[in-house]
């Protein structure tokens, strides 16, 4: 398929554009992200320390309480409002999987709440987490198929 070329008025237009485009700080970017998702990463860290020393817990079953401390603590952030603004400073680094997917559920309820809570809140909130689940689901399917077969095959 041949590429569509470009009117002259076009060129100019796109050379206009980009003279005016702020450039993105990319490198300080990736700093940022890695720092800030890796301070949550601690912060669970440390968190699952504290629950299997100070509890009756396992280091497998601390994970538990782990996962859900850190979604409440996203969750209420994000209620607060600080959860987005260390997310417009850390971009990526604030997905990390379970508080970045706590603050987007959090985020469609707090959005479409005016709309009801069973219309609004859990239709749109759900609407995320459909897709989630199922892109959980299907990688989990995969990963048992291939533990399965690398047990049968005597890898594992």
């Amino acid at each position: 398929m041949a590429k569509k070329q470009l009117t002259p008025q076009q060129q100019e237009y796109q050379k206009l554009h980009s003279s005016y485009e702020k450039k993105r700080p990319v490198l300080k970017n990736c700093i940022y992200a890695f720092f800030i998702g890796g301070f949550i990463c601690l912060i669970g860290q440390c968190l699952h320390v504290f629950f299997y020393t100070n509890f009756n817990f396992t280091e497998k079953t601390a994970g538990n309480p782990t996962v859900a401390v850190l979604i409440f603590l996203s969750t209420l952030m994000t209620g607060l409002g600080f959860y987005d603004r260390i997310a417009q400073i850390a971009g990526a680094g604030t997905a990390v999987p379970v508080t970045g997917f706590a603050n987007s559920i959090a985020s469609a309820a707090i959005e479409h709440r005016t709309e009801g809570y069973v219309l609004g809140v859990g239709g749109n909130m759900f609407k995320l987490a459909g897709s989630v689940i199922v892109f959980g689901t299907v990688a989990a399917f995969f990963i048992a198929l291939i533990k399965t077969i690398l047990m049968k095959v005597g890898v594992l």
